[in-house]
């Protein structure tokens, strides 16, 4: 695919089995850096990762010659399977199955960007009964 030029962004969401909060703030650097590994080993470029304990959003520019499905099942298999050898959590980690994927234009990226760095104040907001 030598003369193939193209420019896919993908939000990718996915989370925690049971969305149980597991992710610890202690840790997740090192968990971003681990999965920031694996995507730039398969050739794919992470733009942005950040989440919340039960959840996970990652922005990856991604090349037509990789399946997202295959690049997210390494991703959360990889993962999962680091997180239990570092022994971070009494018990067994796993991601729930499937995720969520939203294809993006470039001119959507700074405020993709935006809204993923800004998860943690982003789910501080209490939602009042009767409004959205």
């Amino acid at each position: 695919m030598a003369d193939t030029y193209s420019k896919i962004y993908i939000h990718v969401i996915f989370a925690v089995k049971g969305r149980h909060s597991l992710i610890s703030k202690n840790w997740d650097d090192e968990l971003y850096s681990y999965i920031t590994g694996i995507v730039k080993n398969k050739g794919q470029k992470l733009l942005r990762i950040n989440g919340m304990p039960d959840h996970l959003h990652l922005l990856i520019g991604i090349k037509p010659d990789l399946s997202l499905s295959s690049l997210i099942r390494d991703i959360k298999s990889n993962s999962s399977r680091f997180i239990n050898e570092k022994g971070w959590i009494n018990g067994k980690f796993e991601w729930q199955q499937g995720f969520g994927a939203f294809s993006l234009g470039h001119s959507q990226l700074t405020s993709a960007i935006t809204y993923i760095e800004n998860q943690k104040e982003h789910h501080k907001k209490k939602f009042l009964p009767g409004r959205v």
